[in-house]
């Protein structure tokens, strides 16, 4: 599962990781923390336009939505059932990059998760990267208001993580670098299933 990220570089980082142009970066926030149960907007690149750092609203919206509630079920998916769950199964080809420097995952110190222990998930260095995700466009049917999500796509849990969230054995699908591109390009969806990158763990 992902439900907090961080994304804590200035703008002209950005620019130069992903060589493309800033939307609007007065929009650009720098944050220790995101809350996904917040919908708050954050930097994203689409296939549309890979040269286009946006900024989209995390929880995704089926265009088919009534209206912005389905969100809190959406902030993630299983890369394993993206092709059967109806609010991501007309936006497979819709990929994005979702861009962030760390994420934080619970560590259960009990059997019930009443006691837990926080980690920030980083690649060392603390470097920016991307999580795989979906994006959808809707049209708000009261206001006319156009409105772009996403969601980040999870997968089963490497060894590292498997010890770290220990309650449901999930992790985001983290990208290299190098294979940032086939995601947006649309290569098979399975073959993101097992990232091959390198995290560092931090309890704080």
């Amino acid at each position: 599962m992902c439900f907090y990220s961080r994304q804590t570089k200035k703008a002209i980082e950005l620019i130069n990781r992903y060589n493309a142009r800033i939307v609007n970066e007065l929009q650009l926030e720098m944050a220790t923390e995101y809350n996904g149960f917040t919908f708050p907007k954050t930097p994203v690149i689409t296939n549309k336009d890979k040269s286009v750092i946006d900024h989209l609203q995390w929880g995704l919206i089926p265009i088919w939505a009534k209206d912005e509630t389905i969100q809190q079920n959406t902030l993630n998916a299983k890369i394993e059932t993206l092709g059967e769950k109806p609010s991501f199964k007309d936006n497979v080809k819709n990929r994005c990059l979702v861009i962030a420097d760390g994420f934080y995952e619970w560590q259960w110190l009990d059997a019930k998760g009443k006691q837990k222990q926080k980690y920030l998930i980083t690649l060392p260095g603390e470097v920016l990267f991307s999580f795989a995700g979906l994006w959808s466009r809707w049209m708000n049917p009261e206001t006319g208001e156009i409105v772009k999500s996403y969601t980040i796509i999870t997968t089963e849990a490497n060894p590292l993580m498997c010890e770290i969230h220990n309650s449901k054995k999930r992790m985001p699908v983290v990208l290299t670098k190098e294979n940032e591109y086939d995601w947006l390009n649309g290569h098979t969806v399975h073959d993101f299933a097992h990232p091959e990158v390198e995290l560092v763990a931090q309890a704080i």
